[in-house]
Parts: C-alpha cells; sequence; structure tokens
C-alpha cells in the first residue's frame, strides 16, 4: 500500500503513489505525451538545467506569497492548470478538486471535458470558499475548446459565467488532437461506462456531446469570444512571441504559455525556453501564466523570475486526487506553496513578484571557480 498523501515529501511521490491506484491505461492517458514524447521530457529538462543565484543578507523577515491575477487575490502565485476526466482518478473528479484549491486560495481552471458538470465543480469550490477567513479565496474559471457549432460554444461560455466563473481560458493549440502513442497502443478511446464529459450532455435528451476540434480557428474566433464575456480572456497554448503580441492586440486579458504539456506537437519547444520571449513581447499589456513541468517550488521561482505572473500545474493534481482524494490535491498545492515560501527566502526574496531575470541563469553558465571546471556548490 502506498504511503498516504499527507506523508509525501515531494510533488513525484504522489506521481509514484498515483501508478499503483490508477488503472494503467488511465495512468498513461495523464501522463503521455505525443510521439516520442520529446517536448513532455524537455519541460522537465528546461527546469533542471536553469541554475538560481541567490542573494543573502537581505533580511526578508516572513514571505508573503500572495497576489492578484486577473483581479482574482490568491495565496500563492500557482495555479491548477485544466485536465480532463478527474473521475478516471477519483469517484467524485472534479467536486474534489475544486475543494481543494479553493481551501487553498487559488484558482481551478475546470476542464470542458469534466466529468462533473461546471455547476456541480462550482458549488464544491463556493462551499469551501465561503468558509475561508482572512485568507485569498481564490476563483473557478473555465477552459474551451471552440467548436465548429458556434452556437454551442456560446452557450458554454454563458453557461461557465452563470455558474461563476471568474475567467476564460481558450485552448489554441488543438486544431486537432496530437497522437499520443500510448492512448493508441492502450486502446483508450473512450471513458469508462457511467462516466461522460458532463459539459457536453444535452439536458433535454441526455444525449453527450463528442468534443469536435476545429481546424478553422483564426484570430476572428478569438474576437468573437471576446464579445461574448466580460470574463477576462486568456488564450492557452502560446508558444510564438508573435502570437503574444496579437493575443493582446486582439483584446486577451491573459497569455498563457504552454505546449499541452506536451501532449500536442512533439518537437515543440519547451515552455520555460518560449516564456522570455513571449513576456518580452506581451511587454506588461497582459498576464503571462506558464505550464509544462512545474514540480518543485523552485520551478515555480524560475519561471516567475523570468517573467510569468503565475506558473500552473495539472498532473499533479490529477496524482494527488488519485493518492488521497481532497487531501492528495492540497498535499500537492501546500508542497509547492512550502517549497517556493522556502526559496524564497533562501535567494533573498521577500515576495515572489520581487524576481527578476538575473536570478536565473542556465547550468552551464553558473558561475565557476577560477581553474576549476564545475560549478560552485
Amino acid at each position: 500500500m502506498s504511503a498516504p498523501a499527507t506523508a509525501a515529501v515531494r510533488v513525484a511521490d504522489l506521481g509514484e503513489a498515483a501508478s499503483t491506484r490508477m488503472e494503467p491505461a488511465h495512468r498513461d492517458y495523464v501522463d503521455g505525451g505525443a510521439g516520442d514524447e520529446r517536448t513532455l521530457r524537455a519541460n522537465a529538462l528546461a527546469f533542471e538545467q536553469a541554475r538560481l543565484l541567490p542573494r543573502v543578507l537581505r533580511g526578508t523577515g516572513p514571505r508573503d506569497l500572495a497576489t492578484t491575477l486577473l483581479g482574482t487575490p490568491l495565496s500563492m502565485p500557482v495555479l491548477l492548470a485544466p485536465t480532463a476526466f478527474h473521475r478516471l482518478a477519483h469517484p467524485e473528479g472534479e467536486t474534489v478538486t475544486a475543494a481543494a484549491a479553493a481551501a487553498a486560495g487559488t484558482v481551478m481552471v475546470v476542464s470542458m471535458a469534466a466529468t462533473r458538470t461546471v455547476e456541480d465543480v462550482a458549488a464544491a469550490f463556493s462551499s469551501v470558499a465561503d468558509q475561508a477567513t482572512g485568507q485569498a479565496a481564490g476563483a473557478l474559471w473555465f477552459q474551451l475548446y471552440p467548436q465548429p457549432d458556434a452556437a454551442f460554444t456560446t452557450s458554454l461560455v454563458h453557461r461557465a459565467e452563470d455558474a461563476g466563473c471568474r475567467g476564460l481560458v481558450v485552448t489554441v493549440d488543438s486544431p486537432v488532437v496530437g497522437r499520443r502513442e500510448r492512448d493508441v497502443r492502450n486502446g483508450f478511446v473512450d471513458l469508462p461506462p457511467g462516466l461522460a464529459c458532463e459539459n457536453l450532455r444535452d439536458p433535454a435528451t441526455g444525449l453527450v456531446r463528442s468534443i469536435a476540434m476545429d481546424d478553422r480557428l483564426d484570430w476572428d474566433t478569438v474576437a468573437r469570444l471576446r464579445a461574448l464575456t466580460r470574463m477576462p480572456l486568456v488564450l492557452k497554448g502560446v508558444l510564438h512571441p508573435e502570437d503574444a503580441r496579437l493575443a493582446v492586440e486582439c483584446g486577451a486579458d491573459g497569455v498563457w504559455v504552454s505546449n499541452h504539456g506536451g501532449r500536442q506537437l512533439d518537437g515543440a519547444v519547451a515552455t520555460l525556453d518560449a516564456l522570455p520571449g513571449v513576456v518580452e513581447a506581451v511587454a506588461g499589456r497582459a498576464a503571462v501564466i506558464v505550464d509544462g513541468g512545474v514540480r518543485r517550488g523552485t520551478d515555480a521561482l524560475v519561471a516567475l523570475a523570468l517573467g510569468a505572473d503565475a506558473v500552473a500545474v495539472g498532473r499533479p493534481a490529477v496524482w494527488g486526487l488519485a493518492t488521497g482524494g481532497e487531501d492528495g490535491v492540497r498535499a500537492v498545492l501546500e508542497l509547492l506553496r512550502d517549497e517556493l515560501d522556502a526559496a524564497c527566502a533562501l535567494t533573498g526574496l521577500r515576495r515572489p513578484a520581487e524576481a527578476t531575470p538575473d536570478l536565473v541563469v542556465a547550468a552551464s553558465l553558473a558561475p565557476r571557480r577560477p581553474g576549476h571546471g564545475r560549478a560552485v556548490r
């Protein structure tokens, strides 16, 4: 039997424990990437190759990790990224994840492909957030794949807004679905009986639509979505600086640097490597979020130093959910919080927002002792 989630020392411990709790095909769906999974590995490798260059004797005192993102006060700049099918990991699915996010005072982005309705997820989030006192309560955002049926897309946006979501995250890197070879080998095509993408269920007939990727998506689609809602609009899946510039010009409030966790275009650049170019192109005109390979509080600090306003984690939340339900997801967030707090203290920061690019150097550029061929330790 795996150790309980509360005994986890690092986020990776929960990943290892989840492997014993989930069906192998379902675990492969969560953990797998496209093609040879080069981009999946590159995301983690980019963080492994980054090095922090700390300052000392800064007298930081207690740290303050709180921030505000697109109008939402957060207890820390770490969000839960949209991930599908949480009931593959836990019987209650996304409602449990939402409760943990609310308890942590952060944002959960509800996937359009959730196995619980956005209304149920919102109710679970609110029941915990309403009890929060003296801390940031976080918020729910909703993730959308724009559908070829424009009327149905519109109905989903309004439904999310009516449920109380306070941000719309539009995934723009998926005109088609990436070829995920683990799923092909496992024959993972449909959800098990009794599970469905509940936000796609027709209330009149009970039938569930299939998610349709739309290879005709363009900037006009973004403009139409911008006109649909007063929610802050975030475009997720941006890697190229020119696309970041166009996103801001098209009215996006946030640009989310993501390669879909390595699940779409294998060989795409690691998100950490793409981040500085996007930050420069955005030039402070929109919030910048990044995901992909964040497994430690030090990873979060590296990304924040390079200009991100927040980081997001996807797979770790599912690992926590599979391992310990709400306690497991809380454990993920608390581990990242504690590590980020310690990293700030050890690099001379009172707040993560004080981090600047000169805090980060590539491993090959770390300071070296004269006459020695290895970095100073």
